[in-house]
């Protein structure tokens, strides 16, 4: 790989997770919940009805989520990961592992890519 080609890489998957709500969407959603929509709305109550929406049609349209429609009265809908998606969990820990380093310090240590730090909560911890 080539870091022109890692930095297009880079950039194609920013594309696919930008958007202030998505990241926390998917933290909803890790551990193989299936949530209806209203409960992602009570879970995340800063965020409009509109941009809810619109931010679930994009991860569907990605291949992120899948959306589930039960055809009956009152309509029922629900929103999963799909397996790519739930995939998404190990390089989220990573981040929120590296995110933890930033008060640390750092000074002569070396960390192996298997390490972890316990002060930190990842999204597949609180899923489970």
């Amino acid at each position: 790989m080539t870091p022109y080609s890692a930095a297009t890489g880079v950039e194609n998957v920013l594309k696919i997770l930008e958007g202030r709500w998505k990241l926390i969407i998917l933290f909803h959603l890790f551990g193989g919940k299936v949530l209806r929509f209203s409960d992602l709305e009570r879970a995340i109550p800063a965020i409009s009805q509109k941009m809810l929406i619109q931010q679930l049609r994009q991860m569907e349209n990605d291949g992120i989520v899948l959306r589930i429609v039960h055809h009956q009265v009152p309509p029922k809908v629900e929103y999963r990961l799909t397996d790519w998606g739930q995939a998404l969990c190990p390089a989220l820990d990573a981040l929120l592992k590296w995110a933890a380093l930033k008060d640390k310090d750092l000074t002569g240590m070396v960390f192996t890519p298997e390490e972890t730090i316990d002060e930190t909560v990842s999204p597949g911890q609180a899923a489970r």
